[in-house]
This record gives C-alpha cells, sequence and structure tokens, in this order.
C-alpha cells in the first residue's frame, strides 16, 4: 500500500476535530440541529487552517444516512464516499483550474437536477476568489433563487477579491491561525500514534515552523521524519528547520544588554559559519525581544507567548536585565534593520551595524534624566498651541537672551538681527531707505509692497531716483502720474521736506549693483536662519536628544518669535 502523508492520514473526520476552529465548528452544528441551514457559505483564512476539511465534514453531516447529525457516522455510503473525495452528489470543485464562465454554466445545469442519493447537493468551490467577473455573474443568479436541495461553500484566503454581490448572499465564516501550543498538541498525538521519539521542545519547534497552519506543520512533521526516522533530536531538528540555536539568540541579546558590541559580533561570526540565513536570524531574534517586551508589560505573559515553562523562566531572568524603554527601541530598530535586509547585497553587515548601535544606546536612566531636562526647558517656554514633539523628529525652538543658570540646559540664542542700510545710496538726514520703505507699508501696503522691489538707484533729498527692470508690473504701477504722485506725498511727509521721484528703466549693470530691499530682507533671512540652525544642530543636548531618539532636526525657530 502506498504511503499517505500526515496532513491526510490525519485529516479531520468531525466537527470537534477542527483544532482551533471551535467558533465556526459550534455555529454549523448549531445551524444543523436548529435546521437553519443557509443556503451558501464563505469559508476564509490562511492556508492549512481547515477551510476544505470543515466544508466535508458539513457535507457528511448533512447527507449523513443518520442525518442531518452534527455527529456523521463516517460508515454509511454518503459518508464513505465524501471522506474518499468521490461523493456521486459532493462535487469539489478547483476555482483556480474552473475560472471560465463556461464551467459555471454547466455547474448550473448539473444543480438543476435532484440529488442521485444523498439528501442535498453540495458544490464546494476552494479558491473561490480566482473565478473570472464573467463566471461569478454566472453564479450571481444561482445563489439568488437557488434550488432547495442545493447548498454551496466557498472556500478562500483572499476574500477581498470576491465580488460583494456574491459576499451579500453568503454567510461568512472567518478561520484563524491555529495557536502553536495547539499545533504542538496535535502533533504529539500523532507522535505518539506512529511511534515517534521526539521531545515537546522538538514539537514546538516544528508548530512554530507552520505559522498557524496545521496542514503545513503536518508537512514539516512528514519531512522530519524522513530526516530522523523514529528517534529525532532537537538539536540537529533546529539545523533541519533553518533556525539559529535559541542560546545564540539569547546570547547575543545579553550581550547587547550589557554593551559588549565585540562579543555580540563574535555571535554574529558564528551564526554566519553555521550558515544561517540573516534575515531569518533577525527574525527570530525579533521575536525574542517581542517576547521580553510581553514579559515587562504583562502580569500572565504566558497566555501570551508560545513558549515552555522552563522557557518562560529565562527570558523573565533576560527581561529583568534591562527596561520596557530599551526593549522598545531595540525592537523597532530590529524591524527596521530586518526591512532593509531584504532588499541589501550585505545582510550581515546590515545586522552587524545593528548590533554595534545597539550596544551603544543609552540607558534608559540616560533617557529619564534627558525627558526630565527637556520638561524643564518646555517650563521656561512662552504659551503656544505647539503640538508635542514626535519620537522620531525634532523639532527645535532656538531662544532669545537672557540666558538660563547654567545648572539648567542652554537655550540656543538667536543672533541679534542686521540693521538694514540702503548702500550704496547716500541718506541725508537721520531717515534711511528703510525707514521709507515701513512708512509708506503702513500707510499703503500695496504701494509698499511695490517700493520693497525697487532698486534704489540715488537719495539726494529733494531727489529720489529709483528703478525696475524692463517690461515689470512694478514699472508700469509707478509710470502713473496719479501713483508716482501719492508716492511723493507719503515721502515728503517722511522726510519732512519736498520729494521728486523719478522711476527709470533698469540697466543690467545696475540690476546687482544696488539690491532691492526685499532682496536684502531674503539674504538676511536665509543667513540669519542658518546660523540658527548650526547653532542648534551642535548644542550638546540636541545632539544627545537625535542619538537617544534616532531623530533628525527638522526645523529650527527662534523662540521670541512664538511658535506657529
Amino acid at each position: 500500500m502506498s504511503y499517505m502523508v500526515l496532513a491526510r492520514k490525519w485529516r479531520p473526520q468531525q466537527f470537534d476535530d477542527l483544532i482551533g476552529q471551535e467558533h465556526v465548528s459550534q455555529t454549523l452544528k448549531n445551524a444543523i440541529t436548529a435546521d437553519r441551514v443557509h443556503h451558501a457559505f464563505l469559508f476564509t483564512g490562511a492556508r492549512g487552517v481547515g477551510k476544505t476539511s470543515a466544508a466535508r465534514i458539513f457535507a457528511k453531516a448533512l447527507n449523513c444516512a443518520e442525518g442531518p447529525t452534527i455527529t456523521p457516522c463516517g460508515v454509511c455510503p454518503s459518508c464513505v464516499e465524501i471522506t474518499a473525495s468521490r461523493g456521486i452528489d459532493v462535487f469539489e470543485i478547483d476555482g483556480a483550474s474552473n475560472t471560465g464562465v463556461d464551467d459555471i454554466r454547466e455547474l448550473r445545469e448539473n444543480i438543476r437536477y435532484l440529488p442521485s442519493i444523498s439528501r442535498y447537493k453540495l458544490f464546494i468551490i476552494d479558491e473561490v476568489h480566482m473565478l473570472s467577473i464573467n463566471a461569478f455573474n454566472a453564479l450571481l443568479k444561482t445563489l439568488e433563487e437557488p434550488p432547495d436541495h442545493a447548498k454551496f461553500i466557498f472556500a478562500t484566503t483572499e476574500p477581498h477579491k470576491i465580488p460583494v454581490t456574491i459576499l451579500s448572499r453568503c454567510q461568512r465564516f472567518d478561520f484563524r491561525k491555529i495557536a502553536v501550543g495547539k499545533v504542538a498538541a496535535r502533533l504529539k498525538t500523532i507522535a505518539e500514534a506512529e511511534a515517534i521519539n521526539i521531545s515537546d521542545a522538538g514539537l514546538a519547534m516544528i508548530a512554530r515552523a507552520g505559522g498557524g497552519s496545521m496542514r503545513d506543520s503536518q508537512s514539516t512533521f512528514d519531512q522530519v521524519i524522513a530526516f530522523f526516522g523514529e528517534q529525532v533530536d532537537d538539536t540537529h531538528l533546529q539545523g533541519l528547520l533553518g533556525m539559529v540555536d535559541q542560546r545564540l539568540l539569547i546570547n547575543l541579546v545579553e550581550a547587547i544588554f550589557d554593551g559588549d558590541a565585540s562579543r555580540g559580533l563574535g555571535i554574529l561570526q558564528r551564526v554566519d559559519e553555521q550558515g544561517h540565513s540573516f534575515r531569518k536570524f533577525c527574525q527570530q531574534l525579533i521575536d525574542l525581544v517581542r517576547s521580553l517586551l510581553f514579559i515587562s508589560v504583562a502580569d500572565d505573559p504566558g497566555d501570551l507567548l508560545e513558549v515552555s515553562s522552563s522557557e518562560l523562566q529565562e527570558l523573565q531572568l533576560l527581561a529583568a536585565a534591562t527596561d520596557l524603554n530599551r526593549l522598545q527601541r531595540t525592537l523597532v530598530l530590529l524591524m527596521q534593520t530586518e526591512a532593509q535586509i531584504a532588499h541589501s547585497n550585505y545582510p550581515r553587515l546590515s545586522v552587524e551595524m545593528a548590533v554595534v548601535k545597539l550596544a551603544n544606546l543609552p540607558s534608559g536612566a540616560d533617557v529619564s534624566a534627558l525627558i526630565h531636562k527637556l520638561d524643564l526647558m518646555e517650563k521656561r517656554l512662552p504659551a503656544s498651541g505647539a503640538s508635542a514633539p514626535s519620537t522620531t523628529r525634532a523639532e527645535v525652538a532656538a531662544p532669545a537672551p537672557p540666558p538660563l543658570p547654567t545648572d539648567e540646559p542652554a537655550f540656543v540664542e538667536e543672533p541679534p538681527a542686521k540693521k538694514v542700510e540702503a548702500s550704496p545710496v547716500a541718506i541725508q538726514g537721520q531717515a534711511d531707505w528703510a525707514g521709507l520703505i515701513d512708512f509708506v507699508n503702513r500707510k499703503r501696503r500695496a504701494t509698499g509692497s511695490v517700493l520693497e522691489h525697487a532698486h534704489p538707484l540715488s537719495l539726494e533729498l529733494p531727489h529720489l531716483k529709483i528703478g525696475y527692470p524692463a517690461g515689470s508690473f512694478n514699472l508700469q504701477f509707478f509710470g502713473d502720474s496719479d501713483t508716482r504722485g501719492s508716492l511723493e506725498a507719503m515721502a515728503t511727509e517722511y522726510f519732512g521736506q519736498e520729494v521728486k521721484i523719478e522711476v527709470s528703466q533698469l540697466r543690467d549693470d545696475h540690476k546687482s549693483s544696488t539690491p532691492t530691499f526685499a532682496q536684502q530682507q531674503k539674504e538676511e533671512q536665509i543667513s540669519r536662519q542658518q546660523q540658527l540652525r548650526d547653532n542648534a544642530t551642535e548644542h550638546p543636548m540636541i545632539k544627545a536628544a537625535q542619538t537617544i531618539f534616532e531623530g533628525e532636526v527638522e526645523d529650527v525657530r527662534p523662540i521670541d518669535k512664538g511658535f506657529v
């Protein structure tokens, strides 16, 4: 007799055999008991969690000679045929292979006829999301007005690809990933029945490798038995599964928490020598730190972690050696590194850099001290509507004098603003070019804005000569005699004597030699902002914040200007 793989040999045959899907089996049993069986069902969930098995059990429950019953006998012709996948009135259709509208039309023709020997005709369509739009449209009419003798069960891993018109006509059941403990318990039952000698730790490793899929776990167990035979060795099992020894992971985390980057790099050397994938290694490291994080915050972490009691005790000791803040930062950096490895030509180097950085992270006490100092700084700031700083970007405030006491962190001082001079124009008296622009702005903003962009050519009272580039709007603006007369009146008021203004077209050599007031202001603002940023980014407190929070300076604002 040919060998039957474990996934088929140990396939669930009763509702109670559906491990981890009790919410589904109980609902289906209640529907059968109350005689409220819907005509269409949608089973969704990850691969290998029991969708097709549940469909077959449901078909047996409806068509069993002793039924409908929640405990099909398994020995009547209908149950035997369904178990062997050759039921006359139970049609299992592969949606990936029968995607066309012609396949669905054939199904619609078939559905019109009564069952041959059974109570119902059942149509189980696996991977139903693979059907074409035309096929779904052809199926829709049948789902709207199904015959009493027909039931549909659709199974899919991607329910979002199914049209809503189909979804709305089905009862949906979401199958969950199966917990590692439940998978390991099932594997232990199989191991005892197959006379395989394997430890609980080994079964847990196989269950974790299955990723919540019972079928994947059973297939992996098949591979393990083929390699080891009846006696499975845990040490070599890790190598077969491509998993890193848990001791190596724990030693690396200990080295990181001790700040010993050299020891951490030595452990990575051993990982490389053993031929492990650095991405897989990083993923396992993330799982370990995640477990430590749960232990640090949960009252009963055993309910959240899929580990044995001895493993839990060891992890609790490791978690006690650090603080929650450092665990969070470690987990974030490892997740970033794992994402980088997927696209990196130097995966080992990526992990090595992460280990060195993690080993040199400031302690939680240093972070607390810095946060305390930042709180003191914040209390000295003027009230504003600024939002709280994020953990990844720092917005730096640069306050003005007077400085704080020496025992408190000093703010970055704002450089004094330079007085605007109207060089090369010779100004008569105490009034200046900038003062005239400010005066005109307060009198008439539109005129002042145009004056800001004027190139001052000469100012020898009572004559003021300004220029604009040829064809500019500003030249046309002051070309109007009334507008120019209004400006002359304001200049006369400002200087205290009659002023005549001449507006001329600017020669090319004057454009660079006589900058406008607006140009001077812009250049000084850029210079001032750069000086503020340089002062801020060089401040020791800002550098410490960047190191601890792994942030960057996004904006620098003088504190005397407020936060807007």
